[in-house]
């Protein structure tokens, strides 16, 4: 019988050519075909057999499948949120949203989180903030769906509308009236840039690419926003790591001033507008 600490070991030697975190990727699935935790796993699964159902996941993740998808969730600021591919996985990387929204947003403010996707940012946000309450719009049907399970799997649903829009429709806008914080994770990706198997063949293509030089989304929607704004109201842009000073200056041709945030390797990841 193969143990459960062997199959982890040629699993992780398998997965090297796949993903830059095989061993991790093999646990992760291991405790999903045996219906454990990883730690639970690592602590007293060792020893186990290997269920059938470990080898049909690790080929999908043999073909690049991200780990999430086969999952079907994806941990965000210690939170636990569905995922399929009609989402972006949330990443780390956007926590930095988050964070600054809490240092600068007030306590009781109203919402809009533009291409809410799984509801990530919003849905954080609301459980961070008690006396919240906020609008998510996507234009993917999908997304909506997945976003409107989340708000309700955490608890606040009732402080969270979700809702089918299109910022690049006419009237997108009309009657959601005015926000203290308007957040967005828009498509930034070059429409040639070269990306990982894992995200150009799974993740939905219209959340990532923003034309030749990924700046479509942010000339639309930026404009848009100010009637959008209560008097004290900010606006808070997840940015490509070397897009700050063109989204800035974009920022600028519509007189807002721009507050560079950096995400933990310190690379620029998002922009606050006044």
């Amino acid at each position: 019988m193969t143990t459960v600490s062997a199959a982890l070991r040629e699993a992780a030697s398998a997965l090297e050519g796949a993903s830059d975190t095989a061993r991790l990727d093999a646990e992760l699935l291991m405790a999903e075909a045996l219906g454990m935790s990883r730690s639970e796993m690592l602590l007293t699964g060792r020893d186990r057999g290997v269920p059938p159902e470990f080898a049909r996941l690790l080929d999908r993740r043999k073909q690049h499948e991200p780990v999430a998808y086969i999952l079907g969730r994806q941990e965000f600021y210690g939170r636990e949120f569905l995922v399929n591919p009609q989402v972006l996985i949330p990443r780390g990387d956007s926590e930095t949203l988050v964070d600054a929204a809490l240092r600068n947003s007030p306590p009781a403010a109203r919402i809009l989180d533009l291409g809410t996707g799984s509801g990530a940012l919003l849905l954080t946000l609301l459980a961070e903030l008690p006396k919240a309450s906020g609008t998510g719009i996507d234009a993917s049907l999908g997304a909506v769906s997945v976003a409107a399970a989340n708000a309700a799997r955490l608890g606040v649903a009732d402080r969270a509308h979700i809702l089918h829009a299109d910022w690049n429709a006419e009237g997108w806008s009309e009657n959601l009236g005015r926000f203290d914080l308007i957040i967005a994770n828009p498509p930034y990706v070059e429409t040639g840039a070269e990306l990982a198997p894992s995200v150009r063949q799974f993740e939905p293509a219209s959340a990532l690419f923003a034309g030749a030089d990924g700046l479509d989304d942010y000339r639309s929607l930026i404009p848009q926003l100010s009637n959008m704004l209560t008097p004290i109201g900010i606006i808070l842009l997840e940015i490509g790591y070397a897009q700050a000073d063109q989204v800035s200056q974009i920022a600028g041709l519509s007189g807002y001033s721009a507050e560079l945030f950096r995400d933990l390797a310190h690379r620029p990841r998002a922009l606050l507008l006044r």
